[in-house]
């Protein structure tokens, strides 16, 4: 993510003076309060031509920080040279500290006419009222679910710009050695176990599989088993549904009984990108955001499939939009910048370039283009996994539940509790509290 240098162009003083000095009069306003100013963004010289007058609006993100910072520069630069009467104030920050700095905007009356928000706190935000509702805009190019993620009673609050999804990443070298045939799309985690057992044969050392046991793998884990973390309706939670908790029972048991997945102690303080590439694990449940790293660094074949289901098939869904302030004075500039930025064919163009996550505008073109970029030589993978995509339980407090949550699940690896009172006892904790 690459570093650029924040403008702060102080633009209404200027214009203050500049029609102070030529004698400027207040149009008048309609029966609805608004002059014709306020409604086409345009003024009429003395001449009888249109003039349009220049709009700045702020934009602060997070997710150019560190390495996509000039990527997301190309895309401003874009917008400004279709919208030349609009220019874009960009104010980026590392996620670590961009939740604080938006909040002190907020409170202190300054908040950005369009700011970033990822799916984990777009629902807090919004229940807060500091967001508007973004209305008669075209998304018939923008993948459905991104949109669906980020409305509320059918009402668009944010636009999607980018969004990325989870595979099964597997290594071919260890597939070959262990005499087993390549995973398909259609694997289920009984086909996953058999091949982790042949591949764990292999040696001490080796490894058949690994995901993570943490709420952010548990939620979509169940729903591949039919189950929920809660009912349709979000009123009620269901973290102790038998689905569940036969769920978790088979996530525990890929450790503890059968030891395809290493436990702690076998992972030495290793993560399991670096176990992966080591060449000593199998398969590898984990984001299509590993591809660059794994291109880069594993010195062997791989590939990837869809992950593997239970009784049906659920990935995981990550997605970041854009968001236009309540109180911005500015709404038709900031809604126009938000929906280029998510979806046009030129900001999914130079993020597609970049391979900077996946362009929520998915055209065939877009689709091709995404295609064409290898490795993984599957890629289609990636895109035939969009029809499973499952999201967590939309709560304010979400990342709270998700920690006490993870409390119970590491009891129920480490042997303290079993699955059922782990989730018995986070039932009713959670419950209790949220």
């Amino acid at each position: 993510m690459k570093k650029m240098k924040v403008v702060f162009v102080v633009m209404f003083a200027f214009m203050f003076i500049l029609s102070s000095c030529a004698g400027e009069t207040q149009m008048p306003a309609d029966e609805d309060g608004q002059t014709e100013v306020d409604k086409t963004g345009t003024n009429e010289d003395a001449g009888g031509q249109d003039t349009q007058e220049m709009v700045e609006i702020t934009f602060m993100n997070y997710s150019s920080s560190g390495a996509n910072e000039e990527v997301l520069g190309q895309m401003v630069e874009s917008f400004e040279a279709e919208n030349q009467n609009i220019k874009v104030d960009v104010r980026t920050y590392g996620f670590d500290d961009y939740f604080q700095q938006l909040a002190t905007s907020i409170a202190g009356g300054t908040t950005p006419d369009v700011f970033e928000l990822n799916i984990e706190n777009f629902r807090a935000y919004a229940n807060k009222g500091v967001i508007a509702k973004i209305e008669g805009v075209d998304t018939t190019n923008i993948h459905p679910t991104t949109l669906e993620a980020f409305a509320i009673g059918g009402d668009q609050y944010g636009l999607p710009t980018k969004f990325s999804n989870v595979v099964m990443i597997y290594n071919k070298d260890l597939f070959d050695q262990a005499g087993v045939d390549y995973p398909t799309n259609d694997w289920t985690w009984e086909e996953e176990l058999e091949a982790a057992k042949k591949i764990r044969a292999l040696g001490e050392n080796y490894f058949g599989v690994y995901r993570p046991i943490q709420t952010w793998e548990f939620y979509k884990t169940v729903v591949q088993n039919g189950g929920s973390m809660m009912n349709a309706e979000q009123t009620e939670f269901t973290i102790n549904s038998p689905e569940n908790v036969e769920a978790l029972e088979m996530m525990i048991d890929r450790i503890n009984e059968y030891n395809v997945t290493p436990n702690a102690d076998q992972m030495g303080g290793m993560g399991d990108w670096d176990l992966f590439k080591s060449g000593r694990l199998g398969m590898l449940v984990t984001g299509i955001w590993a591809f660059s790293d794994f291109t880069e660094n594993a010195d062997f074949a791989w590939d990837i499939v869809v992950e593997p289901g239970i009784k049906e098939k659920a990935t995981h869904f990550f997605s970041d939009a854009i968001v236009v302030s309540e109180s911005t004075e500015k709404k038709e500039a900031a809604i126009k910048f938000a929906t280029f930025i998510s979806g046009s064919p030129e900001a999914a163009a130079i993020r597609l370039e970049a391979n900077w996550d996946l362009p929520v505008a998915l055209t065939d073109e877009v689709s091709d283009a995404y295609l064409a970029i290898t490795p993984p030589e599957n890629k289609q993978a990636v895109i035939d996994s969009l029809d499973y995509l499952v999201m967590a339980p939309s709560l304010e407090n979400f990342n709270a539940i998700a920690d006490t949550l993870n409390d119970y699940l590491e009891q129920a690896v480490m042997g303290i509790l079993t699955p059922q009172e782990a989730l018995d006892q986070a039932q009713e904790e959670i419950s209790g509290q949220y």
